[in-house]
């Protein structure tokens, strides 16, 4: 029956057992959801953002509800690769998952060098490369605004590493193709898209913005819309695979994003509200195949 179903994806040499991965920042390291589920059944894990040295992140609030999503400016709060490599790493490589570590940088170097130093992991799957960070002062998403910058930063980390490079694209652009574009002809192996949108938040009883640094990042079904008609553009702009993400909450959002051109989907908000979100989406995906006597390859870019 459905359970038969296979679901197996392989996004530019990373073998997964199903398209669901679990998306950057909304999934810590890992260990927190190990109490809700076994990761396992994950098709791969996306790790928090990692910066050269530890950061501390953005003074609170960091989080801020909006009627369809949260806004987030947490500001890369992370142990930093060395912290990562020593504290991280040792449960991670222990996992049955392929396992992706999101990189962040300041200056372009800062990405060669976190490349390289990452590359040194045995059976660690992938670099997702953020281009797209809104949350930091320098870096981040000024990267992911020029193609040129981003085209640098990607040709950067494609001489550090021998290992598949996703460039994570931001949505706050004029011409996300370009920006795929470009992130491609660097020596990207898939892109992932979107990040968050930059938005903001007034605190109207002191009259002042609700966010340190003014604007920050909207996430959840608020920016689905946006994000599909992103990844089908994008779809249509280059030959690599695309990793969709962007509100995805339920099996039905995850199947949209499939048609629209995306070989996998990554889970994020919806993991904060509903923490079995990636298992419920896997096991939807593989009813929705099952009904519809379809492949997951016959579904990608099916509705174009």
């Amino acid at each position: 029956m459905a359970h038969e179903i296979d679901l197996s994806i392989n996004i530019a040499g990373i073998k997964m057992k199903n398209p669901v991965m679990v998306a950057s920042g909304t999934f810590g390291f890992g260990r927190e959801y190990s109490n809700f589920y076994d990761i396992n059944r994950l098709g791969a894990l996306v790790t928090k953002g990692l910066t050269l040295l530890p950061k501390e992140g953005n003074p609170p609030p960091r989080i801020y509800e909006t009627p369809a999503g949260i806004l987030n400016s947490v500001g890369l709060e992370n142990p930093g690769v060395q912290g990562f490599i020593e504290a991280e790493w040792p449960y991670l490589s222990k996992t049955q998952i392929p396992v992706i570590a999101n990189i962040s940088g300041d200056t372009v170097d800062d990405y060669h060098k976190l490349a390289k130093q990452l590359s040194a992991l045995e059976n660690l799957a992938a670099l997702e490369v953020n281009i797209s960070c809104p949350n930091v002062g320098k870096g981040g998403m000024a990267f992911g605004q020029d193609p040129q910058s981003a085209f640098e930063v990607i040709k950067a980390v494609r001489e550090a590493t021998s290992l598949p490079i996703i460039a994570k694209l931001s949505p706050n652009v004029t011409s996300i193709q370009k920006m795929a574009e470009a992130a491609v002809n660097a020596g990207a192996d898939a892109v992932s898209l979107i990040n968050t949108l930059l938005g903001m938040a007034i605190d109207i009883h002191n009259q002042r913005p609700v966010f340190h640094r003014t604007f920050a990042g909207l996430s959840g079904p608020a920016v689905k819309p946006v994000a599909l008609r992103m990844v089908w553009e994008v779809y249509e702009a280059v030959q690599v695979p695309i990793i969709g993400m962007g509100g995805i909450a339920t099996w039905q959002d995850a199947v949209e994003f499939i048609l629209a051109g995306a070989s996998a989907v990554a889970v994020g908000t919806a993991n904060f509200v509903n923490p079995k979100a990636p298992i419920e989406i896997i096991e939807g995906l593989k009813t929705y195949l099952y009904l519809k006597e379809a492949s997951l390859q016959d579904l990608i870019g099916a509705a174009h």
